[in-house]
């Protein structure tokens, strides 16, 4: 009676939850806020929910619907309860934390904290909804497929536009230039002049390898004697330059040093060998399409090599969930989890969809069905994760036939041991002997045993069949069987025979014909080097994404990148070397006045630089940064010399576990794919700057770095700037700081000066 009389309580409470509070906000979802919730949010009401409160029910239960927009806006027999904004104090969220018996839901068990976490975030973002969400039952086909591949500019076959002619034929550099410059020509505008040489040269460190150069470095390109294209191909040729482009990879693989499901905070002691594999891929300039191969289908692919096995790792250093209490409700759930965490980075990563939110039904937006999830899905649910060897299978026979005897020689000095103590009496003499001798033998061994191989995290294929359609997301309940394949906009139904599919599915993302694949990766590469895409959404190419801003330069580049053999260091080379490149950031009124957001690239946009760069800078500016490649990664990284793309990065359950001070910095959460990166301003920022110990040890580095390297008061602030900002001091600048320091010249009050140049803002920008 009192079970029932919760169950009735909570249900009523839940009316409440729904009631007039998924009038969620004003304005229409962003892109991000729909996905997040057709991914995170309407799967667990599907699974959870739906069976007593929607169409489908037998019973409806207090008068709640929760699979259909206007009705969960009536709410059921209570009212409101969802503050969009207010988690804390919404009666939903407070339903799902179990912290009042008679306010439970789902009322069978409590939700992983993961998911409890995702509800308030949800409630915190406003509670987004979108307004057309009616439920698709598996069996509907409603979409038509060759209506969007003829009318959506994404899934159209890519073009070859040749290079528009422009009035200003002096202007451009190479093709870039006059693409963006007939759109400005178009508008009556005119492209900002050139950025100065220390300007370039900066941006060019920043964006090739997240550092700044050095002041030699600075005086030698300004002074002529190194060119551009030099500048350019000596960046590209060291490899601090994997090590900064791995990183922006790194964020859309969601790369992380820990599995972070449910409740589980396992390490993957081996991760780094896939964040190594991205950094020499990026230095070895491996194909991209060759590089999306070896992380789809690793040593699957044909002559793949040693390494390629770490390539897997793409998905094997993502979130694995786990059923906390190992019952068949929660394995199916935890299982569910973990294959939308395949598919959903999968498709955002290389094709810029969200296949995930047809997890449950069609998508509601774009052409991708039900049965395409469960197609793709299929896929990743014939693997598993290993440990794969990273040495040749004779290495890895020799080391274990070594381990194996040394093995046999403990169960042999074992089993003798046993045997007397069983008998209780003395070893004999021959006994003894026989003993010391396997006991040399096997020390003998263990000191020439070879050392044990290294091994990455990756998939393994264990299995080639298909799945069911999952009924409401709840993988015991079993529709209609789907062949795995790719996505049927593209591949036309065509389905995969040979074992997993990994293999197929991989070289479906990177066939010609894919509109695609090559669009997603171009987009991103002209992010990372201007801040901002040419399609504003990198991760969404969907309907509800933004259109490219130059259409036809986008297609141009994608063609272009594909022609020269899917190479990124051609693809900086053809971006920096353009007369769009070299801009200044300079603000022309004018210009800003028509087109305020910069969508037609009149200038060059200016950066913060990551958070990342920023820390590394601050050691290679002190004198302090330690270079070494590779390896296990750091835990303290605040306390480290290396660069910040070694930190330790978790996830853990339904918290963020990377280290505090990248989060303070806009470092994204690795629980899911990331497109771009955030940039706050927040109070607790300037903190850091003015308090924390690392920035105190850092002041007094420079400080001793100055006072090696200038004699007088004047001359250490002259290479200070140098340092820090790659040019000498305006007059108005000496004079200040030569002031501040005549107070007492002093190692304190070098290092408040010191302290104040690095913490400011011309130090984390590039122009």
């Amino acid at each position: 009676m009192i079970d029932r009389f919760k169950t009735v309580r909570a249900t009523a409470w839940l009316g409440a939850l729904f009631g007039a509070s998924i009038a969620v906000t004003a304005n229409e979802p962003t892109p991000e806020q729909v996905e997040f919730f057709e991914n995170k949010i309407r799967p667990v009401l599907a699974q959870h929910c739906y069976k007593c409160h929607s169409t489908q029910s037998k019973k409806l239960k207090s008068e709640l619907y929760l699979d259909n927009r206007e009705r969960a806006l009536q709410g059921g027999e209570s009212g409101p309860s969802i503050i969009p904004g207010k988690a804390d104090s919404s009666l939903l969220y407070r339903a799902v934390l179990y912290k009042e018996e008679s306010l439970e839901m789902p009322p069978t068990r409590k939700l992983p904290d993961a998911v409890i976490a995702d509800f308030k975030q949800w409630i915190d973002m406003g509670a987004p909804w979108p307004k057309s969400n009616e439920p698709q039952v598996a069996e509907k086909q409603g979409i038509d497929f060759e209506k969007y591949r003829k009318e959506h500019w994404s899934l159209k076959p890519i073009q070859n536009p040749a290079p528009p002619e422009v009035r200003n034929g002096t202007w451009p550099r190479n093709p870039i230039d006059q693409f963006v410059l007939a759109r400005l020509e178009d508008a009556g505008m005119k492209p900002s002049p050139e950025a100065d040489r220390r300007a370039l040269i900066r941006r060019a460190y920043f964006d090739l390898v997240g550092l700044p150069p050095t002041p030699e470095e600075v005086a030698a390109f300004v002074a002529g004697d190194s060119s551009w294209d030099q500048v350019i191909e000596e960046l590209l040729a060291i490899p601090q330059y994997g090590e900064r482009w791995a990183r922006h990879w790194m964020d859309v693989a969601r790369y992380s040093d820990g599995l972070g499901g449910f409740l589980d905070n396992r390490g993957l002691p081996n991760a780094w060998q896939y964040r190594d594999f991205v950094v020499n891929a990026f230095n070895d300039d491996v194909p991209f399409d060759q590089f999306v191969r070896w992380q789809i289908a690793g040593e699957l692919t044909p002559n793949a090599p040693l390494s390629a096995r770490a390539g897997t790792g793409f998905f094997a250093v993502g979130p694995t969930y786990n059923g906390d209490g190992g019952d068949a409700e929660a394995t199916a759930a935890a299982r569910a989890e973990t294959l939308s965490d395949r598919v959903d980075t999968f498709s955002r990563a290389f094709l810029g969809l969200t296949v995930a939110c047809a997890r449950c039904h069609d998508h509601k937006f774009d052409p991708v069905s039900i049965k395409d999830y469960y197609a793709i899905a299929g896929v990743f649910n014939n693997t598993s994760i290993a440990d794969k060897p990273l040495v040749t299978e004779e290495v890895v026979t020799a080391y274990n036939e070594h381990q194996n005897k040394i093995k046999n020689f403990d169960n042999q000095i074992k089993q003798l041991n046993d045997k007397v103590k069983k008998e209780k009496r003395e070893i004999t003499d021959e006994e003894k002997k026989q003993r010391d001798d396997w006991t040399s033998e096997r020390d003998s061994l263990r000191k020439s045993a070879p050392p044990k191989y290294a091994t990455a995290h990756g998939l393994r294929e264990n299995g080639s069949n298909n799945m069911h359609v999952a009924i409401r997301g709840d993988l015991r309940k079993k529709g209609e069987e789907v062949p795995r394949r790719f996505l049927e906009v593209i591949s036309r139904d065509k389905s995969f025979s040979k074992d997993s599919g990994l293999l197929q599915l991989a070289e479906s993302v990177v066939a010609r014909g894919n509109p695609l694949t090559s669009r997603v990766l171009v987009n991103r590469i002209w992010q990372w080097h201007f801040g901002r895409a040419i399609v504003r959404t990198p991760s969404n190419f969907g309907v509800i994404g933004e259109k490219p801003t130059h259409p036809l330069l986008l297609d141009w580049l994608a063609t272009n990148f594909m022609d020269n053999g899917w190479s990124i260091k051609d693809l900086h080379r053809l971006i920096m070397k353009s007369a769009t490149y070299r801009m200044s950031s300079r603000h022309i009124a004018a210009n800003f006045d028509r087109d305020g957001d910069n969508r037609l690239i009149w200038r060059m946009n200016p950066r913060r630089v990551e958070v990342e760069s920023w820390r590394d800078s601050l050691l290679a500016a002190t004198g302090e940064l330690d270079l070494k490649l590779g390896g296990a990664p750091t835990n303290e990284i605040l306390n480290s010399p290396r660069r910040s793309v070694y930190a330790t990065i978790s996830r853990n359950g339904d918290r963020i576990s990377s280290d505090p001070f990248f989060r303070l910095f806009d470092f994204p959460a690795p629980r899911s794919t990331s497109a771009k990166r955030t940039t706050s301003t927040v109070p607790q920022q300037y903190l850091f700057i003015m308090n924390s110990p690392f920035f105190q040890k850092r002041a007094g580095a420079l400080t001793k770095r100055l006072a090696r390297e200038g004699e007088t008061n004047e001359a250490r602030i002259n290479r200070a700037y140098q340092l820090l900002f790659n040019r000498p001091p305006s007059t108005g600048e000496r004079d200040t700081g030569l002031a501040f320091l005549s107070q007492a010249n002093t190692e304190a009050v070098w290092n408040q000066y010191a302290q104040a140049l690095l913490g400011s803002e011309e130090f984390r920008y590039i122009e």
